[in-house]
C-alpha cells in the first residue's frame, strides 16, 4: 500500500510541476471562424445510448515521447449517442484519454469520467476543443483558461488511468448547452462512459471499474450521473462519485448567481431549458425584458470570461418585466417552477459511495445545497461522506474559495478514490 500511495502522490507531484512549466498557447475559435466540421452530428442518431459515432485524433498541450505513445496519453475526440432530457437520442462529445503509462493500482485499468466546470455555452468553449490548448483567446474579451488539466485529468493519467472527459449535451454540437439540467448532465456523463468501453484500442478490460468525477457545473453532473444510475446505466461498474462544490440545485444556485460574477451565468441557464422545453418559451418571453433578452442572447456566445465581464456583478431584477429577481419571476410560472423543481439533484439514491467537498461559505455554489445534498442521501441510506474546507467567502462575490477548494481538496478526494480502487471501505459521515 506504501509503494502505491508513492507512485501515486509522486506522479501527481511531477505531472502537476510539467503543467505549470509549459508555456501557453492560443487556441482557435471553434465557433463560425472555426471548423465545426467533428461537432456536425449525423442525420442518423443510434438508438442504444453510449455508442461512438465518429472520431478523430487531438494531442494534449504538454506530452513528451514515449515508446507506448505520447505521455501521459494517447487522446482521441469522440462523438457519441446519448440520450437527452426528454428520452430522445442526441449526438454529444467528449474527449478520450488513453493512458500510455503503466496501472499502480490493484486491478484493472480504472476509467475516471470527468464533467468539466462551467466553461460558457458559446461553442467556441467546448471543452474537447479546448483541452488541445492551455489558453484560448478568441477576440476582444473572449479569453479562457483550460484549467482542467490542472485538476484530474493529468493526476490520474500520471499513474495509469484513463479519461474520459465529457462536454455536457449540445456543446459544441446543434443547440444551446444544457447548462445545469439535471437529466441531461447525468445521462450525458453516463453515455461519456459507455462510449469510452466501446472504443477500440482502449486499453481497458471489459469489467474495468468506472469512477465518476466532477468540480463546480461538473460536480453537479457527477452527482446527477451518481443518483441516475442505478436506474438509467445499471450496466456500469461505478466504484464510487467524487463531486466538489456541486452544482445540484437550479432554483438556489440561480439565486447565489444574482448581483456575483456570475449573474450572466442565469443566461446560460434559461437558454439551455428553453432549448430542452419549448414550453417555457412564452412566459420566458413575458417575464423577461428587453435588457433580460439582449443577456440571453449575448450569453449564448460567450465563454465564461466574457460573460463575468460583461454580465457579472448584475441585480438580476433589471432583467425583467416584473421588476422580480429573475429566480422569483421563473417561479411565478408554474411551468418553470416546475422545471425548476426537475434540476434538484438528491431525489434518488446513489448506489455507489459519493465524496462531496465544498466550503463554508462558497461564493459561487451555495454550499447550503450541498449540506442538502448529503442530507438527503445520507436519510436515503446511501454511502456519503462530505465535507468542508474552512474557507471564508469574499463579500463581493468573486469567488475566491470557490477556486481555492479546487486544488485543496484535489489530494484527498484522489487518495478517497484510490481506496475505494483498493477495495478498501467507503468513508461515511452520516
Amino acid at each position: 500500500m506504501a509503494a502505491g500511495f508513492r507512485c501515486w502522490v509522486g506522479g501527481v507531484i511531477a505531472v502537476m510541476a510539467v503543467s505549470v512549466a509549459a508555456p501557453a498557447v492560443a487556441a482557435p475559435p471553434l465557433g463560425p471562424t472555426g471548423d465545426t466540421t467533428f461537432y456536425t452530428p449525423p442525420a442518423e442518431i443510434p438508438a442504444t445510448p453510449g455508442q461512438p459515432i465518429k472520431t478523430e485524433p487531438m494531442s494534449l498541450p504538454i506530452t513528451l515521447p514515449g515508446s507506448n505513445g505520447p505521455l501521459p496519453a494517447e487522446t482521441t475526440r469522440v462523438m457519441f449517442s446519448a440520450t437527452d432530457r426528454t428520452g430522445s437520442a442526441v449526438a454529444a462529445t467528449g474527449a478520450y484519454l488513453r493512458p500510455t503509462l503503466p496501472w499502480v493500482g490493484p486491478g484493472p485499468r480504472p476509467l475516471l469520467v470527468l464533467a468539466p466546470g462551467t466553461q460558457g455555452q458559446g461553442d467556441q468553449c467546448v471543452p474537447s476543443n479546448t483541452l488541445a490548448f492551455l489558453l484560448q483567446y478568441n477576440g476582444g474579451l473572449d479569453v479562457g483558461v483550460q484549467y482542467e488539466q490542472y485538476a484530474a485529468i493529468y493526476p490520474f493519467l500520471a499513474v495509469g488511468g484513463a479519461v474520459m472527459l465529457t462536454d455536457h449535451e449540445s456543446f459544441g454540437t446543434p443547440g444551446p448547452h444544457s447548462y445545469m439540467s439535471r437529466a441531461s448532465t447525468g445521462q450525458v456523463m453516463l453515455d461519456a462512459a459507455r462510449a469510452a468501453r466501446e472504443l477500440p484500442g482502449n486499453g481497458l478490460e471489459p469489467g474495468a471499474p468506472v469512477a465518476l468525477w466532477g468540480y463546480s457545473q461538473g460536480g453537479g453532473a457527477a452527482a446527477a450521473a451518481a443518483e441516475l444510475a442505478p436506474s438509467y446505466a445499471p450496466d456500469l461498474p461505478i466504484v464510487g462519485a467524487y463531486a466538489g462544490a456541486p452544482v445540484v440545485d437550479a432554483r438556489a444556485q440561480l439565486r447565489h448567481f444574482d448581483r456575483g460574477s456570475l449573474a450572466g451565468a442565469l443566461g446560460y441557464y434559461i437558454n439551455g431549458a428553453v432549448d430542452e422545453n419549448p414550453a417555457l418559451a412564452p412566459a420566458t418571453d413575458r417575464l423577461l425584458n428587453d435588457a433580460g433578452k439582449r443577456m440571453l442572447a449575448d450569453t449564448a456566445r460567450q465563454c465564461v470570461a466574457e460573460t463575468v465581464a460583461t454580465q457579472g456583478f448584475r441585480d438580476s431584477r433589471s432583467w425583467t418585466s416584473t421588476g422580480q429577481s429573475v429566480v422569483e419571476a421563473l417561479d411565478s410560472d408554474p411551468d418553470w417552477a416546475a422545471h425548476l423543481d426537475d434540476d434538484r439533484v438528491g431525489q434518488l439514491r446513489p448506489g455507489a459511495p459519493v465524496l462531496i467537498h465544498s466550503t463554508a461559505d462558497d461564493e459561487l455554489v451555495p454550499t447550503y445545497s450541498a449540506r442538502r445534498l448529503a442530507a438527503d442521501w445520507c436519510a436515503a441510506g446511501a454511502t456519503v461522506a462530505y465535507y468542508e474546507q474552512p474557507l471564508p467567502g469574499d463579500p463581493v462575490k468573486l469567488g475566491v474559495s470557490h477556486v481555492l477548494n479546487s486544488p485543496l481538496s484535489l489530494p484527498g478526494a484522489l487518495l478517497w478514490l484510490h481506496g475505494l480502487l483498493r477495495g478498501e471501505p467507503a468513508q461515511r459521515t452520516c
